[in-house]
């Protein structure tokens, strides 16, 4: 125990002593020297950007198939009735309904990442937008997640879609595999999330957009990396 704390100590003052922003298949490499955990830390990038927050025209939200995925499997809740809730149990969901699963959800059930919901179930999802919505489930047209194409959205999302928005300080903080992805495949999750955010850049933002980013592990200070 005693080694493994002063293997931590010295890799956390290499981090430290860091004063340059890495490339990234270095910070990856960095990064994977910190899995010393008996679980699978999860990685997360987080991009700090020169947007006001408060402005509408200036929100930064969408979503990104992962080249590899997250390394888990996303469960998938779904609104839909007749065919398109057929469709999307023999898509994968892992829970359909209507009027059942939205009294399940009022009574306080959120045991999934996910919830889809076709357009004519909205009626029936809006009122649940105080349960889901602090919790980021709420299903949405600019997410993705309000859709007659249920098919194609669960198995993007079993796949490894992962969901973003900027917070109350412009930051937006995303999962983006695991520490224990082959260190190619975990940059290349990290490029290709930082280039959809590249290329989100709002019309209204002036002067520089992306701040900065930065890589971490469950268990890892932060490493700022090159854009």
């Amino acid at each position: 125990m005693a080694k493994q704390s002063k293997r931590l100590q010295a890799l956390r003052e290499k981090v430290k002593n860091l004063t340059e922003p890495l490339e990234i298949g270095e910070a990856v490499g960095i990064l994977k020297e910190f899995d010393t955990t008996k679980f699978d830390q999860s990685v997360e990038v987080a991009v700090r950007l020169g947007i006001d927050p408060k402005q509408a025209d200036q929100m930064v939200r969408g979503s990104i198939v992962l080249p590899h995925g997250l390394g888990k499997t996303l469960r998938v809740v779904v609104f839909a009735k007749g065919e398109k809730a057929e469709e999307a149990r023999d898509a994968g969901a892992d829970e359909v309904g209507e009027a059942d699963l939205a009294e399940k959800i009022k009574g306080g059930w959120t045991d999934f990442d996910v919830c889809i919901a076709t357009p004519d179930m909205m009626g029936l999802v809006g009122p649940l937008g105080r349960v889901l919505g602090p919790r980021g489930l709420m299903p949405s047209p600019r997410a993705g997640t309000v859709t007659p194409e249920v098919e194609t959205t669960i198995k993007e999302y079993k796949a490894g879609k992962v969901e973003f928005r900027n917070d109350s300080s412009g930051i937006i903080h995303a999962p983006v595999g695991k520490l224990s992805f082959d260190r190619e495949k975990l940059a290349e999750n990290i490029r290709a999330f930082v280039n959809q955010i590249v290329s989100m850049k709002p019309a209204a933002v002036k002067g520089q957009y992306v701040r900065t980013v930065s890589v971490s592990a469950t268990m890892s200070p932060g490493l700022k990396v090159a854009v």
